[in-house]
């Protein structure tokens, strides 16, 4: 018979997943489209001019590769997105800090900035042509656009977060404007910096599928409007899929380079 003080034992989280459970997870779901893809193609439910077989999307990334397009393609479309996302985030990296260390900027640039980011992209590609004309700077310019607005946001954000109670302690502690800037607000705005850059990586590749739409003379946009005239939904779809490829791995990229640059930072799973 139990005691009136006792109290029941609270249930506990289950465990994390072994990490080959966790591995079937992740390829279970990608591996049961492909079967289903591949029997809708093989059962002929759609046409496979309209959805080709995986086994023939394969065909055509060999074909691409055995002809020497994908290995002149990637670089340059790599060098656009790099180009474009380097410059943007810089600019928006220092706007964001601007606006958010001094009022002056905030009142200068964040009110126009936030209208902006309100604008697609995608619409002003049309103006973009009229400034720039159709070779390779508006593309870059289309990059660079979109890579920017992430970046300021969350930069603008993350110093706006900072404890001001941290900045009060540091300049009781004699620390300059310049040192509590470096020392306290950087370092605290930080995982809200790189989460900027690392949407803005992202956001970067949708901008280079759009910019090598414009005219494009080399890059995967280049390989996909030749295989449109000719129509190819086979490479158009392998196209795609190198398009998803990249995302993923600037995506992974950005994750070592957060973790690097954050080892304090926890990484939480509830299971």
């Amino acid at each position: 018979m139990s005691s009136g003080n006792s109290t029941p034992e609270s249930p506990a989280l289950p465990g994390r997943a072994p990490a080959w459970i966790r591995n079937l997870r992740r390829l279970g779901s990608p591996l049961a489209l492909l079967v289903t893809w591949q029997l809708v193609s093989s059962l002929e439910l759609l046409p496979r001019q309209v959805l080709p077989p995986p086994t023939q999307i394969v065909s055509a990334f060999i074909e691409l590769w055995s002809a020497g397009e994908l290995q002149r393609a990637l670089p340059a479309s790599i060098l656009r997105s790099s180009i474009g996302l380097v410059l943007g985030g810089s600019i928006g990296l220092l706007l964001g800090l601007f606006a958010g260390l001094w009022r002056v900027g905030e009142d200068i640039f964040d009110a126009p900035l936030q209208m902006l980011r309100t604008v697609p992209f995608i619409a002003a590609v049309p103006l973009f042509i009229i400034w720039f004309g159709i070779d390779e700077t508006v593309k870059i310019i289309v990059i660079l656009v979109a890579s920017l607005f992430p970046v300021y946001l969350n930069t603008y954000s993350g110093v706006r977060s900072v404890d001001p109670k941290l900045v009060e302690a540091a300049r009781i502690f004699g620390l300059s404007h310049s040192r509590i800037i470096r020392h306290v607000i950087l370092p605290t705005a930080m995982p809200s910096i790189l989460i900027g850059v690392r949407f803005a990586a992202g956001t970067s590749l949708l901008a280079l599928v759009v910019s090598e739409q414009i005219n494009a003379r080399s890059g995967i946009g280049y390989i996909l409007t030749n295989a449109a005239t000719n129509q190819r939904s086979d490479i158009i779809i392998s196209g795609i899929i190198v398009y998803a490829a990249l995302g993923i791995v600037t995506d992974i990229v950005m994750r070592r380079i957060e973790a690097a640059a954050l080892p304090w930072k926890p990484q939480h799973a509830l299971v």
